[in-house]
């Protein structure tokens, strides 16, 4: 979430650009490019009347003075301990924005009894949820969580059919040891359908809380409860009559086998006996000359010790009313889906579909992809994997750019729309300088681009290691407008461009530069799974099966909050998930690869002492201070004067 007049966007390794203090010496803006970007109108009245913004120097005064304020103001507020109500912190908030950020964000009016200025009731409406809420409403919480137990409903396939369960056919007591003086009858192996998980269990007491994600203003606490995912004590097939399907879709990911395995050995243990594998993606539903694959324990049983999948992959596919048509021809009573965002759709429109035609058929997707982009997940499996494959490739930049005189080590990680992988290994390996992902925007000339800091790298250690996404820096290239056969945008080559820019670069500026460029987009998705993901994909292919067998359809077996749940698929295809710039995580990030010191902590720091308020100053994660001492707990507060020291 980022507001009004804050740093939107970050380097990595490249401290946010210097700011500008716009012409009245109120409104406060981020230089980026090479221009000044004042809150408001402010930076087009300045030039039209041919006044230049001011850079830092006195600006970094001006601003360290005006905090001082702030905090002073604070500290006599919580001592005197004048306040109309629980206005305290919203009146300090709108002030510190109107020194930031040169407006505040409320509307004021008089407290009568102690003169102090408070803001007047917002009138906010929410967005973020199905239904619109007027946040004035006392009753608003009881809507949203009525909104939102609709909207998290898993479907059934009872909705649709008159269906009575039968008891499961699932049971692990047949493998334990019971003592004399246990109660069978009494073991507790099962998921009550009643059982729910929350989805969030931060709460945020600011929207300026790093990484925070609110409801409304205040940043109320509600409960976001999702369905906890395992075996019920009854289900709605009977295993010897059922048909189950496996199909892979989308492009690699490590872990697959490990799905198809678990998948398999659940199924059997249900007892059912009539399992394929649709081969090619969606593609072998429709593909003369591909035919179904039958599948058992014997054949699947270590098809885990080796990438890829065991079954194929494709992107793209037939209409869905072809796919249905096969499933329906094919007498399919359960299809497990595995893949990402696009797959996750095409198995939401096959579950619709079916469900249209009336078919008793349960689809229940499973979510892979190694990019982690999508929704409301902890992690996809793969995704480890990638992270730790990428490793190997930073190390091998790391050492060939050491080796170097003025070694610059590339690397291109993949992240069609999100730079998860790329921050994980950049977090991870302590190696790399600079890392740049799509939700952060960078230029690379300039005064404040990237290149230039290259120089600096160079001149101060020698060498560098920088790590991009491939979606990362796509407004720098020209576009081709192709799409690949699930519809995804092609890419032009960050990576190959970036590489260019360098060596054109340091020749012109007549300094010897050692570019090695490494591109393991391919490896990191062909590899066996890792520890970490083996595990998970064995816990998300078991629940796939629970899923099915409780008469789910048209969800996802997936990770929220360490717990395992089912979500529905339309909850999860509705955007990707994509690195917020003002998460902890994304600080953590900037902080391993940090470069550049502000100056306005020296500033700020003499400031304080003069007036010998008792505040303790701390550097963090990117654009961040947080000011203790003053307010009694943690506050986060951006600061806008960040420049090369």
């Amino acid at each position: 979430m980022t507001f009004p007049g804050t740093a939107g966007a970050f380097y990595s390794s490249v401290r946010t650009p210097p700011p500008c203090l716009c012409r009245n010496g109120i409104s406060i803006g981020i230089a980026s490019r090479l221009e000044c970007r004042c809150t408001h109108s402010e930076a087009g009245s300045a030039a039209s009347a041919g006044h230049q913004p001011r850079r830092a120097g006195r600006l970094l005064e001006d601003t360290a003075l005006n905090s001082l304020k702030y905090l002073l103001m604070a500290a006599a507020l919580k001592t005197s301990g004048s306040f109309c109500s629980t206005q305290q912190q919203q009146f300090l908030q709108s002030t510190r924005d109107q020194f930031l950020h040169g407006s505040s964000h409320s509307n004021f009016k008089y407290c009568k009894s102690k003169k102090i200025i408070k803001p007047a009731p917002l009138h906010v409406r929410a967005t973020s949820s199905k239904v619109e809420l007027d946040f004035n409403d006392p009753s608003w919480k009881q809507k949203f969580q009525e909104d939102w137990e609709r909207r998290f409903n898993l479907p059934s396939i009872a909705d649709i059919y008159d269906l009575k369960p039968r008891p499961t056919t699932f049971s692990l007591k047949k493998n334990r040891t019971f003592t004399g003086d246990e109660n069978v009858d009494m073991w507790n192996g099962y998921v009550n359908n009643d059982d729910r998980a929350l989805l969030k269990v931060i709460k945020y007491s600011s929207p300026t809380s790093a990484g925070a994600e609110c409801i409304d203003p205040d940043c109320s606490w509600v409960e976001q409860w999702v369905h906890r995912a395992g075996p019920r004590k009854e289900i709605y097939y009977e295993p010897a009559e059922v048909k189950a399907a496996i199909v892979t879709c989308g492009g690699l990911c490590p872990g697959l086998n490990d799905v198809i395995r678990q998948i398999v050995f659940t199924l059997e243990t249900y007892g059912v006996k009539n399992i394929v594998g649709i081969p090619f993606g969606y593609r072998g539903f429709f593909e003369k000359g591909l035919k179904e694959m039958p599948l058992s324990r014997g054949l699947v049983e270590n098809i885990n010790l080796n990438g890829g999948s065991f079954l194929g992959v494709s992107r793209g596919g037939a209409k869905t009313s072809e796919i249905v048509d096969s499933i329906q021809a094919r007498r399919i009573d359960m299809l497990f889906v595995l893949g990402g965002n696009g797959t996750h759709a095409g198995a939401n429109a096959i579950h619709e579909e079916c469900r249209k035609r009336k078919l008793k058929v349960s689809v229940v997707a499973v979510p892979k992809t190694i990019d982690n982009d999508i929704l409301l997940m902890d992690k996809t499996f793969g995704f480890d994997t990638a992270v730790e494959e990428a490793q190997r490739a930073i190390n091998s930049a790391y050492i060939e750019a050491r080796s170097a005189y003025h070694g610059i080590g590339l690397v291109k990680l993949m992240g069609r729309s999100s730079g998860f992988i790329a921050m994980h290994a950049s977090l991870s390996s302590g190696q790399v300088d600079v890392c740049l992902i799509p939700e952060v925007p960078f230029t690379l000339d300039g005064e404040f681009g990237v290149l230039r800091h290259l120089e600096h790298l160079l001149k101060s250690k020698g060498f560098c290691v920088v790590c991009v996404a491939e979606a990362a820096g796509q407004d720098l290239l020209q576009k081709s407008g192709a799409t690949d056969a699930s519809g995804n945008v092609i890419f032009s080559d960050i990576g190959v461009h970036m590489q260019q820019k360098i060596k054109t670069h340091f020749k012109d500026i007549g300094v010897p530069a050692d570019v090695k460029y490494i591109d393991p987009t391919y490896m990191v998705r062909a590899c066996r799974a890792n520890a970490s993901d083996a595990i998970l994909c064995t816990v998300l292919g078991q629940n796939a099966v629970h899923g099915a067998f409780a008469g789910f359809s048209g969800i996802t077996s997936c990770i929220c909050n360490t717990h395992y749940v089912y979500l529905p698929i339309t909850e999860v295809i509705t955007a990707s998930k994509r690195v917020n710039p003002n998460s902890r995580m994304w600080h953590r990030c900037l902080t391993s690869t940090v470069a550049w010191k502000s100056t306005a902590c020296q500033v700020l720091a003499n400031r304080v002492d003069t007036f010998s308020v008792s505040i303790q100053f701390m550097e963090q994660e990117g654009c961040n201070w947080w000011f203790t001492g003053v307010y009694g707990h943690l506050q986060t507060m951006r600061s806008p004067c960040f420049c090369r020291s």
